[in-house]
């Protein structure tokens, strides 16, 4: 029977949970501890933040508060585009770890390609230096595209794990998908429920909700999940981050998932990758 608790195995033999809460733009302090405590409680073991969301340092503090194994839990980070660079990678990975006050990391990634920085293999070169070193367990990169991967394994020795995209009904990014696939990376989507975009509003998806008694953003995470996708919703209320957690005791239909597969339009929520450079 499926659970909160399935996994996938990344190409190095490390498993991952399917399902993570995310803690963008979730501030600092109570907020994100009651938010991480409410999802830990809850039966999360993924919780995904990053340097430029400042919020490390109470995603620690939850976890130095709860009483689950370390060992059970899933911790990423990334590091942001102005600390790429060698050196400065593992500079800025010693400031998310002294702010997350972990020993080891489960995770990390490079947020962005930020071409016209020309940085992203200097910095690849520091994360592999990590992962062999055995202070991360698993390497990966964010909002990469295929073309991106590919210039990177021109001098990267260790291909990504994970590739975290923008991902989601309106935008279903199936090149990256399928070029993930076939290179043994994990795709992991962020902005799963595309917040802000009125996917939620759909009638499709509250058709279909019924169908299952669940709701919109029960049945979108559920297509996540069921195209082999990890995904981390976000949300600071514990009823919500309860409810997103609760996708695992049904299975859309083959009739159903193409109707949410229809819903593709093209549009990113976030930038395109090629065009941040900050």
């Amino acid at each position: 029977m499926e659970s909160i608790r399935d996994t996938y195995t990344l190409h190095n033999g490390v498993v991952m949970p399917k399902l993570g809460l995310g803690v963008w733009k979730t501030k600092d302090g109570d907020e994100v501890e009651h938010a991480v405590t409410s999802a830990i409680d809850a039966g999360y073991r993924l919780i995904d933040t990053a340097s430029l969301y400042d919020n490390e340092t109470g995603v620690g503090r939850a976890i130095a508060a709860n009483s689950v194994d370390r060992e059970e839990l899933f911790i990423t980070t990334k590091v942001w585009n102005t600390d790429q660079g060698y050196q400065s990678t593992l500079d800025a990975f010693d400031v998310s770890m002294n702010k997350l006050g972990l020993e080891y990391l489960d995770l990390y990634l490079i947020h962005w390609p930020a071409p016209s920085m020309g940085l992203h293999s200097e910095t690849w070169r520091a994360l592999e230096e990590l992962y062999t070193s055995g202070h991360v367990r698993a390497i990966g990169v964010s909002n990469f595209q295929p073309h991106h991967i590919d210039e990177l394994m021109t001098t990267a020795t260790i291909a990504p794990m994970v590739n975290q995209v923008e991902l989601h009904p309106y935008f279903q990014q199936r090149t990256a998908r399928e070029y993930d696939d076939e290179h043994g990376i994990i795709t992991q989507s962020w902005s799963p429920i595309g917040a802000g975009s009125g996917l939620l509003g759909e009638s499709v998806l509250s058709q279909i909700g019924e169908a299952y008694g669940k709701s919109p953003a029960q049945v979108v995470i559920r297509w996540h999940l069921q195209h082999g996708l990890a995904v981390i919703p976000k949300s600071v209320h514990q009823q919500r981050i309860i409810e997103n957690s609760n996708v695992f005791d049904f299975v859309i239909s083959p009739e159903h998932m193409a109707l949410i597969d229809g819903l593709e339009t093209g549009e990113r929520l976030g930038p395109d990758p090629d065009n941040v450079n900050f």
